[in-house]
């Protein structure tokens, strides 16, 4: 019990105390939407515009979400000068920047610090003040900057530090070149959680940075990933973000449950949330897991400190994130595929007694001394528990 208590008041201390970073173009975790999960290279200039409007009419814009991503597979050759150009899927990406700006939302691109992207498309290698200036020029707010096309010459070092210093020195030469961009543009660190970037990743200008490998619309996916975080969050603050990858939410793969997990999970780990859906054929459904105010809101907290596991046992974890008021968000989550009615001692947690509200069922409740509620298979209970 003593264990539990003492444990549970080292993780808030430590998260009181986190340093809250200089304030920037991710004060708050990124909002949006990315078109690779779902569209992957079928992205292009139509399907950009209907996001963008889909994002307006569903609601998701005055929910919080603003940034229209486009992944890979947008980048065409570079003219005689060696400035990159967009390839006959986007005819215009000023034009198309300036639709989505119309709008009231950001456009976000994507390359590699390698000569080729992931998906073998031109790179930004020895051309980052270039690319850097042309994205400002065309209206970019936010860079995806992917590992991929530099793991060759990763491969080829003698060394284990000599590949993690090509790796720091790229994504510094491209933080170095948005900079004298002059234009304000998130810098999205897309590199897996290599090295432990969450060490590093604010020294190189991220503004974000993956923690994982790619997720997939799978519960196993989304759970292995999400629940991987714990022990990050003294590394995350106001303007740098620990990155466990994209929403899969509505696309189809996992249960309401999951979903509700998955949105859960983020928002207590002050994640970026960037949907990955098609955005103009959304069910009811999905527009409601997408923009539950009060899950915003405990994403959005502007302290910026992240949650953390405090308590386990077999397939029930309780995690709890600080809020800038004083409240407490705890989730409880049951990992298990069936129902479950486990017993959590919320005295042991400092819980008993306070006033809270359960965010998915929109209703307010006194937590007793202790929990013990049905809980669906892969379900989770997200509170908002008064100071």
């Amino acid at each position: 019990m003593a264990l539990v208590r003492s444990a549970l008041a080292l993780f808030v201390t430590a998260a009181l105390a986190a340093p809250l970073y200089a304030q920037g173009p991710a004060a708050t975790p990124p909002m949006g939407w990315n078109s690779w999960n779902h569209f992957r290279d079928k992205v292009d200039d139509k399907t950009i515009r209907a996001t963008a409007d889909a994002m307006v009419s569903s609601g998701m814009r005055d929910a919080g979400y603003v940034y229209v991503n486009i992944d890979d597979t947008w980048e065409g050759e570079r003219d005689a000068q060696g400035n990159i150009q967009a390839n006959s899927k986007f005819p215009d990406m000023k034009a198309l920047a300036d639709y989505v700006h119309s709008k009231g939302l950001k456009l976000g691109i994507y390359s590699s610090p390698g000569a080729k992207t992931c998906a073998k498309y031109e790179g930004s290698l020895n051309h980052e003040e270039q690319d850097a200036r042309t994205y400002a020029a065309w209206g970019i707010d936010y860079l995806k900057y992917d590992l991929c096309g530099l793991r060759e010459q990763m491969k080829a070092s003698p060394s284990p530090e000599a590949a993690h210093k090509i790796m720091v020195d790229a994504y510094i030469k491209m933080r170095d070149a948005l900079k004298a961009s002059g234009r304000p543009i998130v810098y999205s660190l897309c590199q897996y959680g290599n090295d432990a970037v969450w060490e590093w990743g604010t020294e190189v200008g991220g503004n974000l940075w993956r923690t994982t490998g790619d997720i997939s619309d799978k519960y196993a996916s989304m759970s292995a990933i999400g629940f991987s975080q714990a022990g990050l969050a003294r590394f995350a603050g106001p303007g740098h973000w620990n990155d466990p990858d994209m929403l899969e939410v509505g696309n189809g793969g996992m249960n309401t449950e999951e979903y509700r997990t998955h949105m859960s999970l983020w928002a207590i780990l002050a994640a970026p949330l960037l949907a990955g859906n098609d955005l103009a054929t959304m069910t009811p459904e999905t527009v409601a897991l997408l923009t539950n105010r009060g899950v915003i809101a405990i994403d959005q907290d502007k302290a910026g400190r992240q949650g953390d596991r405090v308590w386990a046992e077999g397939p029930v974890e309780v995690w709890i994130r600080p809020l800038a008021d004083g409240s407490k968000a705890v989730g409880i989550f049951n990992r298990h595929p069936g129902p479950l009615s486990p017993t959590v001692d919320l005295a042991k947690l400092g819980l008993s007694g306070k006033k809270a509200r359960d965010v998915w069922e929109a209703k307010e409740i006194t937590l007793a001394s202790t929990y013990k509620e049905r809980i669906p298979g892969h379900g989770v209970v997200l509170l908002r528990v008064a100071k």
